[in-house]
């Protein structure tokens, strides 16, 4: 098998990696709890795969792309917050599933989204570059948009170290080794043959974290669907919606194919993984199941991701690849 065989059949390989996590999580729901302490680790390997597929001396051409970004901005932070705050109207009676659906929309993804961006065709330089600004420019809104659409109920919700902590272990310390790793491969042979390797794990890393969170998590969604039914409709919508923004962003800045596809994806991945321990630490009355409204936004959000992968090639300025 090459590389490029197995980046082929990516699809099916991640669609195999959803339903294997699914039937190990319900059929061993005790062992599938474990997989849990796995995620931030499974996640920091796929970012460290990714990252050395990256030449890292052309990301500061990303900061100078002011159409990208002003299209990143404008798209994630103020088109989006309008899409959810009409999604989450719904939701107003059921405090617990707004905040948990509120905490993961409002926020723009910082890791896996390079990948998602890489494999779609996109311009996963760019989107890395973007990733600082992404992070700061949440932390700093994020407060503000809860406010206005939770009120008095947003009092304390937001705490940035959660933030802080994801952003060092899932993107720095990995960027960190990966240019290490390229840099001492110019110098030594047996490091340029650990660097080649690493070249054929992205597809079995995104597989490995698509394994251990739907696999941790799937018993939660199960034993809470019934309360969760409302917020279904609140992802599906955005999951439909959210790539309609990015593309119109773009349009809008006249962007290029590949910088078109880097703005939807962004917009469409959110920062799920990364706003859980957020959820977690909310009052108790609401804690648990706003924490499953996020971990079930994952699970949509994934599938719609394998989705994305295939369609946005074929639908964002196809004849300009």
């Amino acid at each position: 098998m090459t590389r490029d065989t197995l980046e082929h059949n990516q699809i099916p390989v991640y669609f195999a990696a959803v339903l294997l996590a699914a039937s190990f999580g319900l059929l061993a729901p005790l062992a599938a709890q474990g997989l849990g302490m796995l995620v931030t680790p499974a996640i920091a390997v796929l970012m460290y795969a990714m990252f050395l597929q990256i030449p890292f001396l052309d990301l500061r051409q990303g900061l100078s792309n002011k159409r990208f970004l002003s299209a990143l901005l404008l798209a994630n932070f103020v088109l989006v917050p309008m899409l959810v705050w009409v999604l989450t109207r719904g939701l107003v009676e059921r405090p617990a599933l707004l905040i948990g659906a509120l905490l993961v929309l409002l926020t723009p993804c910082i890791d896996y989204v390079v990948v998602f961006t890489h494999i779609g065709k996109g311009d996963s330089r760019l989107m890395l570059a973007a990733t600082p600004v992404l992070l700061l420019l949440q932390l700093a809104l994020l407060p503000m948009y809860l406010g206005f659409m939770l009120g008095a109920q947003s009092d304390g919700i937001v705490a940035v170290g959660p933030f802080v902590e994801a952003f060092l272990w899932l993107i720095v310390v990995p960027m960190i080794l990966a240019v290490l790793t390229t840099s001492l491969a110019r110098r030594s042979s047996i490091i340029s043959v650990w660097n080649s390797a690493w070249a054929w794990l992205p597809v079995p890393a995104m597989a490995l974290v698509l394994f251990v969170v739907i696999g941790s998590q799937i018993t939660a969604v199960v034993r809470d669907i019934g309360l969760l039914w409302p917020v279904i409709p609140v992802y599906l919508g955005f999951l439909l919606l959210a790539p309609l923004v990015g593309v119109f962003a773009a349009r809008l800045f006249a962007l290029p194919a590949v910088t078109a596809r880097a703005v939807t994806f962004s917009t469409a991945t959110r920062n799920s993984l990364v706003v859980l321990p957020l959820a977690l630490a909310l009052p108790e009355d609401v804690r648990g199941l706003a924490a499953t409204a996020v971990i079930l936004q994952t699970l949509v959000e994934l599938v719609g991701e394998l989705i994305y992968i295939r369609l946005v090639p074929l639908w964002v300025w196809p004849a300009n690849r």
